[in-house]
Parts: structure tokens; C-alpha cells; sequence
């Protein structure tokens, strides 16, 4: 449906962006509202809708003296506290139309709390915020998610709460190849936000230079979104808390890159780099591929 029309209706700075993805088109899309002051939650909500991406954001002053600017995210359907993908790719247009940071680190506001941001590398990097649910899943759950993803359960690894805002759940299988050839029963999977993760052959940053592949990690994100089952093209929010429970396990290297979207003819890329026992880093670089005004 199309955003109802609202008294004061006026043109308002728009940015799409694509993030984690040096190259347009082939990362996640990011509908952003440069000047979100005065819309209400419903009007927001509806453009999200309307957009149908997986998240549009809105920029607007910060409530915090710590803070940069201050950013509203919503899916289809529903308001998200923190997210990824629009946390780098709002940092990215918010800097693109002339924000200026107070300090080296960017301090981005959002109903999560404050997130930090810096640059370096020539991308993005925000700092993975602390999970609100960690553990193994309950013993139900991974059956469950095994008939979803139409695995034998024994191809599961291991398994866990990735929760950080989004509801993530999230299971490590044999290989980067059995993510790749995963087909999910829709039925099976309703209602959960699903994260599954496959190690190359060979993993850590070492990898680079022996047969030239510049990722160590298929992951894919499925979530349900208006009673059907997505596939979300690259994933910060899953991307940050997974490098906390596989770095936390050693499971994986303390920097590594994630490949996501292949199944999609999408080729994103999340950097990871723990900076200590506190802090996960999570990168990725953002492209403009739609500059305007949008009527809100």
C-alpha cells in the first residue's frame, strides 16, 4: 500500500544506499529519510512498508549529549531497536550530506542505546552490541530448525542465541557448501529469525593466500516477515552477535570475513575484527545508488 497522505506532506532529503558491498546493487539496500523530524510513528512505518525493503531509517537530532544523531528503524511490519546494515549505511548518508562527528569515534543513537562507529580501512565499523540472550538452544528448537532447513540434525555443529535486538537464533553447520544448498520449509521456520553459518575449508585471514578466496564464512539469514518466510541479503546485526559466540568459543579466528547473499545473487562481505575481550568490530563498506527527495 502506499503511505497515507498527511497534512504538511514536503520534500525530505533521501539517500539509498547499498551496504557491505564495495560494488552497487550487489549488497543489502537501505532506504534512508535524512530529515525524519515530525513524521509519526505511523507515518514512518507506513513508508517502511511501502519501501519493502528489509529496514528504512530515519535521521533525527540526537536526545543524547553523546551522541551525533539519533535514528528510527523499521522492516516491514514492525520497529526495530538495532539493526546492522542501516547502522552503518545511516552513518554513511548521515556523513554523505555533511555530518560531522564531534570526535574520532561517530556516536549513533538508537532505542538499543549508543552505538560507536569509526572508520577505518576505508569502511564503516560499528561496535557489535552486548547480546541480551546467549546459550545453546533448547534441544526442541534445533530439531525444529533441522526439519526447517531439511538437515539431518546431526549436520548441525553447534548451536546458539544470538539475540542482540533481533530474535536471532543461530546454528553452525559442516561446511560453507550445506549453507549454500539449503532449501527452508517456510512452515517449518515461522516466527523465528534464523541465522546459519558454514566455515571454508580452510579458515582465518591465511586463507587469502591459499586459493585466493577473500571470505572464511558462508552465512545466510531467514526471517519471517508479513506471514512469509525472507532471506535477508547481508546481515550486521547476526554478523556481530555470531563473531561474539564463535570468537567467544574458538570457533573462529579473531578476524575474519563472512561472505552473504551468494544464494541471492548478492555479493556482500562483513569484516570482523575483535579489538578486545569486550569489543567486536563489525565493517563493511556502503555505495550511494539513489540520491533525492523523497514526499513525506
Amino acid at each position: 500500500m502506499s503511505p497515507p497522505r498527511e497534512a504538511g506532506s514536503r520534500g525530505r532529503a533521501f539517500r539509498q544506499v547499498d551496504v557491505f558491498t564495495h560494488r552497487r546493487y550487489a549488497g543489502n539496500p537501505l532506504a534512508v529519510v535524512l530529515d525524519g523530524e515530525g513524521l509519526s510513528s505511523t507515518r514512518m512505518q507506513a513508508f517502511a512498508d511501502w519501501t519493502n525493503l528489509s529496514e528504512t531509517v530515519f535521521l533525527l537530532p540526537p536526545e543524547s549529549p553523546d551522541a551525533d544523531y539519533r535514528v528510527r528503524i523499521f522492516s516491514p511490519g514492525r520497529e526495530l531497536a538495532f539493526a546492522g546494515h542501516p547502522t552503518l549505511g545511516a552513518c554513511h548518508a548521515w556523513l554523505a550530506s555533511g555530518g560531522q562527528p564531534r570526535s574520532e569515534l561517530i556516536v549513533q543513537q538508537c532505542a538499543a542505546g549508543l552505538i560507536p562507529i569509526r572508520r577505518a580501512a576505508g569502511r564503516l565499523w560499528f561496535a557489535a552490541p552486548p547480546r541480551l540472550r546467549s546459550g545453546p538452544l533448547a534441544f526442541g528448537e534445533v530439531d525444529q530448525i533441522a526439519r526447517g532447513l531439511q538437515l539431518p540434525v546431526d549436520d548441525i555443529v553447534v548451536h546458539a542465541w544470538c539475540d542482540n535486538g533481533p530474535r536471532w537464533r543461530a546454528v553452525m553447520l559442516r561446511s560453507a557448501e550445506l549453507v549454500l544448498a539449503l532449501t527452508p520449509d517456510p512452515a517449518c521456520l515461522a516466527g523465528l529469525y534464523l541465522g546459519v553459518i558454514g566455515a571454508r575449508d580452510k579458515v582465518g585471514v591465511v586463507a587469502l593466500a591459499d586459493g585466493g578466496a577473500d571470505y572464511d564464512f558462508e552465512v545466510r539469514a531467514f526471517f519471517t516477515a508479513g506471514g512469509t518466510l525472507r532471506e535477508d541479503p547481508v546481515t550486521g546485526s547476526l554478523n556481530a552477535a555470531l563473531a561474539q559466540w564463535l570468537i567467544g568459543e574458538a570457533r573462529a579466528p579473531t578476524c575474519y570475513v563472512a561472505r552473504q547473499g551468494t544464494a541471492l545473487g548478492r555479493d556482500g562481505r562483513v569484516h570482523i575484527e575483535q579489538e578486545d575481550a569486550e569489543t567486536v568490530w563489525v565493517g563493511g563498506d556502503c555505495t550511494d545508488c539513489i540520491s533525492g527527495e523523497v514526499m513525506l
